[in-house]
């Protein structure tokens, strides 16, 4: 039978790709189809005023060569012709990208969309398997990602092609669930008048955690940073922070495991993001899996499915990459989302 799916215009080559998030903004060009990702050294959001001049001192300053394209993914919904991020100052316009930046052509995903494309891409190394049945995964795919905010994604196969599918899944609420945890949620501090996933789960969320430990327990919440708090977890330097870094692992595990039910991701759950990477010896402990296959009637359901974190370098990038060279194989909706000149 003749495939009679329409697809948008391939992407002119080079391509500038981009993986803006609330902290910070990674580049890549790609030269050609077959080329390999030329990966610039990451920049601080915060350090330039908009996209535009991270772009022009981060990357144009190190390569002659200028792109004809810009693929970006955002960590913010993407409306209109100006799109604010959610966790950062920036604001970007892609009718100035392409006027200061020479472009032609700009698109712009949501940053999950790109990581949930990514989970093509990735290689053996740059994963590292906490759980389940890895043997013979395949299905649905889903993405968490816990740093500056908190991102879901998922991946869905559909007559043939992937389809990447964004969302905002870590603003779900998060509750009690197991006896030390219901005096815990006295003491945090909810955030817009609820606690939600992103709440306990991001950066500021492994703070607040710490925080609502210490007062629980009746102890001093000596540490203010996530990375102060982490290493001093993983030194076993500090009883609070041990407990914040096991309970914490325990309500990743119970999100994610939520997230797989949702979308019967029985093609695993990949957890991605800043601080995943850094507490691996925590999530490999026990408590991430042990609330993630907890969920009755489903267990054994659950004990198959696997789960991975994401220790590779830039996946997303990897993610924009394999949707430039291949948009054909996936079913990204580019509408509202594009702009030709």
């Amino acid at each position: 039978m003749r495939d009679t799916r329409t697809f948008p215009p391939a992407p002119s080559f080079p391509v500038l790709i981009g993986d803006i998030g609330g902290t910070n903004a990674r580049f890549a060009l790609i030269a050609d189809h077959g080329a390999p990702l030329d990966v610039f050294k990451p920049v601080a959001t915060a350090d330039f005023p908009d996209i535009e001049s991270a772009v022009e001192e981060s990357v144009f300053v190190h390569s002659a060569l200028r792109p004809r394209t810009a693929l970006i993914d955002l960590a913010g919904p993407i409306v209109g012709d100006a799109v604010d991020l959610t966790n950062a100052d920036w604001v970007v316009r892609p009718l100035d990208m392409m006027r200061r930046l020479g472009v032609e052509d700009v698109m712009l995903l949501n940053d999950f969309e790109a990581l949930a494309l990514a989970l093509t891409a990735l290689d053996e190394k740059d994963l590292v398997l906490v759980g389940g049945d890895a043997t013979g995964a395949a299905g649905a795919k889903v993405v968490l990602g816990p740093g500056t905010g908190l991102g879901v994604g998922a991946l869905v196969e559909a007559g043939g092609i992937w389809v990447p599918v964004p969302g905002e899944g870590g603003h779900v609420a998060l509750g009690p669930a197991e006896a030390d945890e219901f005096p815990l949620w006295a003491n945090i501090e909810p955030e817009h008048g609820r606690i939600s996933a992103e709440a306990l789960l991001c950066g500021r969320g492994l703070a607040r955690l710490y925080r609502a430990v210490a007062r629980t327990d009746g102890e001093e919440a000596r540490l203010s940073e996530p990375a102060e708090i982490t290493k001093a977890a993983l030194g076993e330097a500090d009883p609070v922070s041990t407990k914040t870094l096991k309970i914490y692992s325990r309500l990743l595990g119970r999100l994610a495991g939520d997230m797989a039910l949702t979308f019967m991701a029985r093609g695993g759950v990949y957890i991605a993001g800043g601080i995943s990477p850094r507490i691996l010896q925590w999530l490999l402990e026990g408590e991430f899996r042990r609330a993630f296959e907890a969920k009755a009637p489903h267990q054994a359901l659950m004990a198959q499915i696997p789960t991975w974190v994401i220790v590779g370098e830039n996946p997303a990038l990897k993610g924009l990459a394999a949707f430039a060279r291949a948009p054909e194989g996936f079913g990204v909706n580019l509408s509202g989302r594009r702009w030709l000149k």
